[in-house]
């Protein structure tokens, strides 16, 4: 009994993780409307006079996330409740005001006259490329922990 229950448990997780495979990536596309509000007025406040050629939602098992690419290249990411999480700008350098504070004075003392290309902000880490190509990684505390 006991094997058939752990048999059915490993068929069960291989299940969900087929569903969750098949589930990536299956972005469908949706009206800058339809982003949450906090996206839309991100997007209104730093980026009004970039078109949105492409926004897109993500759903999975547990999340849901949405996309964002703009004509200038800019690609935005945003979670469920349309907080930001990475913005890669392609042509361009991310606006400092999305840029923590923190981080700003970091690179104003370290690495003047570097760009911010790229920001990826999680739960627990905010990694930075530069313009230089240099990667920076910080901390929720937004110290320096990595350079690559």
């Amino acid at each position: 009994m006991k094997r058939m229950i752990r048999v059915l448990m490993i068929v069960i997780c291989c299940m969900m993780s087929c569903n969750m495979a098949a589930n990536a990536g299956n972005g469908k596309p949706i009206s800058v409307n339809a982003l949450p509000a906090k996206a839309q007025t991100l997007l209104n406040n730093h980026f009004n006079g970039q078109k949105v050629m492409l926004a897109t939602i993500e759903s999975g098992v547990v999340s849901r996330s949405y996309d964002v690419v703009l004509k200038n290249g800019t690609k935005l990411e945003f979670d469920k409740r349309g907080n930001l999480t990475e913005i890669d700008c392609k042509q361009g350098i991310v606006p400092d005001q999305l840029i923590p504070q923190a981080i700003n004075n970091y690179l104003k003392e370290n690495y003047e006259g570097q760009s911010v290309r790229k920001i990826e902000i999680n739960r627990k880490e905010y990694e930075v490329e530069l313009t230089n190509g240099l990667d920076l990684t910080f901390n929720k505390h937004f110290q320096l922990i990595d350079i690559e």
